[in-house]
């Protein structure tokens, strides 16, 4: 099976304008691929380049380096890395997802709304969408009466999981996760789980970093771990040394 996701050679620099013009490197020439049905998680110390790498992948850092195939639905090869911003936000709307611990609502945007435009956004019908909408926020333990309710009043935890719903309604092809757990409590946690769980039958390509060593056994088909950068280590969860996810946890 062809990648959904080629990452060869991804390299990052930041330039530190504010302080005295020195570079930092958070990406030194990373190569990794995800397949349809694939959970790759990302694993690793802090700083060692991780949510670094899935916002390259997104296009919300513009890489130094290197180059981030993708493939479209109707089979075609492009590079995230080399293609203007319009042609990258068409791909957002319909086959990348992004999925962080943080909420970036609009003002005053009701929270049923929020969801049912990212189905519109990948080609569902409204009234579809709305309907999606609904079962999706019923899944992630969002009470109904909240839905109306502008998403600004809502608890970190609230918002985090109206962030997944709209990150899985009607899935896009790749989807990126950056601790999509982090501010959940227990029960909540375990929908939210069972529910980044389905995306693997359902062939979607999962890119993730969670600092939860139990979600990243249980989820992932294929760990890969980051140092200083670079690939360090990768293999199926129960192949990758356990000091080392330790140290990634």
């Amino acid at each position: 099976m062809e990648p959904v996701l080629s990452v060869r050679g991804l390299a990052k620099h930041f330039t530190m304008h504010t302080i005295d013009g020195r570079e930092v490197t958070a990406l030194r020439g990373v190569d990794l691929d995800v397949r349809a049905g694939e959970h790759v998680a990302l694993a690793g110390t802090s700083g060692a380049g991780k949510s670094s790498l899935l916002r390259c992948v997104y296009r919300t850092y513009v890489p130094s380096a290197g180059h981030v195939w993708f493939r479209t639905a109707g089979g075609a090869v492009t590079d995230l890395a080399a293609l203007p911003d319009a042609a990258v936000g068409d791909l957002r709307g319909h086959e990348i997802g992004y999925v962080s611990q943080f909420l970036r609502a609009e003002p005053r945007r009701a929270v049923l709304d929020i969801v049912a435009r990212a189905g519109v956004g990948r080609g569902m019908d409204r009234a579809v969408a709305r309907d999606a909408a609904a079962a999706a926020l019923r899944r992630v333990g969002i009470a109904e009466n909240l839905w109306a309710m502008h998403a600004t009043v809502l608890s970190g935890g609230q918002k985090q999981r109206v962030n997944l719903a709209a990150g899985t309604i009607s899935p896009p092809r790749l989807l990126l996760l950056d601790e999509p757990v982090s501010a959940l409590d227990p029960a909540n946690r375990e929908s939210v789980l069972d529910m980044i769980a389905d995306l693997e039958e359902a062939g979607v390509a999962v890119l993730s970093v969670f600092h939860d060593l139990d979600a990243m056994e249980r989820l992932a088909t294929r760990v890969v771990v980051l140092a200083d950068g670079r690939v360090a280590a990768e293999g199926a969860p129960g192949d990758v040394l356990r000091d080392e996810l330790e140290v990634a946890r």
